[in-house]
Parts: structure tokens; sequence; C-alpha cells
């Protein structure tokens, strides 16, 4: 790897740094994470532009999660950071808890129990090559260990500084509360971000399921797949192509899952509006995505550095993107 030109964070005037739910913390509007393309598509050198390039466009948070690559996804975020010289106080890193990479050992994969959680945010926070994370989410929710038990250790890794906010991905908005609830009864650090998939198709969880939990306690969120895993970008209109994401093996289900007739006949109506507003159909949704008030970070995914580059530039539409265009998208969408 070469060595990149900017290690000072330089905040982009276009770039809005909204809280985490109640919390104090700023995270970029925009964010970028290593899901699917580090380790499959992205080796240290790749993924270095592309973490230089979201970097330069003010993007603040980098999102990885354990599980991603066996572990490898982490491992290169670290590498790149490192080379990079970026000042641990300029950025935020989270990382994400619960399959393990060892799935033969008991006690270390599906679980969230104290035991597996002690000894995952050592292995996370060495392949990072970091002291700590700033968010860690428990990337889904163990019904076989007591939600007290998490809670508990999830707190503790707050009190010896290897984390400094704790959150969940994908649980239930009854599993949350009861989590939060635990923590406000025993005073320990509760959860204070979410991590769930929203887009233009998919917005029941984030605009239904959690709208009390925005109010009643502060809840934040770090959205993912906000171009459905690619469909949001018009690439699948005549099919799957063969350097896409739903093409990768083990990915297959995206396209079997989004591919349909229903979503190419939306994702149709959408491209027009676009057209129109002199963007790309993926800027349009990412633009769309961070209208969402109860959106903390929109996470963006990029397997080229020039695509780091297009998605970023949704901030340009951002502006663009008035009520009556945003009535114009609902009506596209409902069809």
């Amino acid at each position: 790897m070469s060595n990149a030109p900017s290690t000072d964070f330089v905040p982009n005037r276009k770039m809005e740094y909204r809280r985490l739910g109640a919390s104090g913390l700023r995270v970029s509007v925009l964010s970028y994470g290593s899901w699917v393309t580090f380790d499959n598509q992205l080796k240290d050198d790749s993924a270095l532009q592309c973490m230089q390039n979201a970097w330069e466009a003010g993007c603040n948070f980098f999102d990885n999660a354990e599980a991603y690559a066996g572990g490898e996804s982490e491992a290169i975020m670290g590498r790149v950071i490192r080379e990079l010289g970026w000042k641990r106080h300029h950025y935020v890193l989270s990382t994400k808890v619960f399959w393990g990479v060892d799935g033969r050992v008991p006690n270390m994969n599906n679980t969230l129990n104290r035991k597996y959680l002690h000894h995952s945010i050592e292995g996370c926070l060495d392949r990072l090559q970091t002291d700590f994370v700033d968010l860690l989410f428990c990337h889904r929710a163990d019904p076989n260990t007591p939600i007290e038990e998490t809670v508990w250790a999830m707190s503790d890794l707050v009190d010896r500084g290897q984390v400094l906010y704790w959150g969940t991905s994908e649980w239930t908005a009854d599993e949350i509360r009861a989590a939060w609830e635990v923590a406000e009864r025993h005073h320990l650090h509760k959860p204070v971000m979410e991590q769930p998939q929203y887009n233009m198709l998919e917005r029941r969880r984030v605009e239904v399921e959690y709208k009390r939990l925005y109010e009643d306690i502060g809840l934040g969120t770090t959205i993912w797949s906000p171009l459905a895993s690619g469909v949001l970008t018009g690439k699948y209109q005549d099919g799957v192509p063969a350097d896409s994401r739903g093409a990768l093996p083990g990915y297959e289900w995206l396209a079997d899952r989004l591919v349909n007739d229903v979503t190419r006949a939306k994702v149709a109506r959408l491209l027009p509006i676009a057209d129109r507003l002199g963007c790309r159909l993926a800027q349009l949704a990412l633009a769309w995505c961070t209208k969402n008030p109860n959106v903390s970070t929109v996470i963006t995914g990029a397997s080229r550095a020039a695509q780091v580059t297009e998605n970023f530039a949704a901030l340009d539409v951002i502006p663009l993107l008035t009520p009556e265009v945003m009535d114009e998208i609902e009506a596209a969408l409902k069809g």
C-alpha cells in the first residue's frame, strides 16, 4: 500500500454530522461500511482508496463486523487505518458481535453470553489494531442467553474502556426495550443505537416498529443496505450482472429476494425522477434515506473508489428533495 495524503480530518461543509440518538456522539450522515466488499471484492490497496475517498468527503464513521469475511474484514480495516495514519480521535469505528469466527468451539458462535463477549471483543480489537471501538453492536438477538446477562456483559465492556457505546442490530422493538429497561433498573450503560436495514423498499421496522423508541429511549440508527443491495442503482433491471453483489457466491439470496417484477417496476418509476434532478438513482436513494430524521447515519458500501465518490455526491442531492419531490417519490413507490 502507498502512503495516502490526508491524515487530519477536515469536515466537509456539505456533510451533516448528526447526533447518534440521544447521545452526544456525532456521526457523518453518510458513512462507509465493509460488508460483502472487504476481502471478497477489495484487498488492502483498494480498501485504502475507498476509505480515503470517504474520509475526504467528510465521512467520520466506519462500520465493520467480526463475521464479515471471517474476521478478515476487520483485519483489512485495521491495516488500512494504520497505513493512512489517521488520528484515533478523528474517526468513529464500529464492529458487531454474535456469529463469531470459529464455529467449531462451544460458546464462541451464535451467542451473546458473557464468555463469548469477553473473548470476542479481544479478537475484534486485535484485528482492528485499536484499544477500543466507539460502537459495539449485538449483531442479532440471542434467544438462548438471558437478556440480563448480555446487558451486564455489554455494560462491563463499556466500564472497561473497550467500548464507548453499545447497541443492537436487527433486534425487535420489544427486545431493545427489554434490554434498555434492564439497564435502567440496574443503573447500567444502556443500548444507544440500532443498526437495521432501511431503504425505499424496506421501511416498516424503522418507520413503524421503532417509532415509539426514538422518543421514549432516544434510539439512534445506523442504517444498512440503503440501496437494497444494489437494486436501487437500477443495475438489476435487465438481470443479475456478473460483477454485481448478487452474483457473488453465497449471496445469491440477495437477487432471489429483491429482483422481481414488483421491484423492477418501482425502480422504473424512480429513474425519471433521478434523471430530472440530474443525479443517479443510487444518489437519490441515499439522499432519500437521510430525509428521515430518525436516521443517524446511512452506511454506504462500494467495491471501487470511484463508486465511493459517486455515493458521497448524494450530499448534493439532499437539498433537492423538497416536500414535493418526496411526495413524487412516495407515489412512485406505491405505484
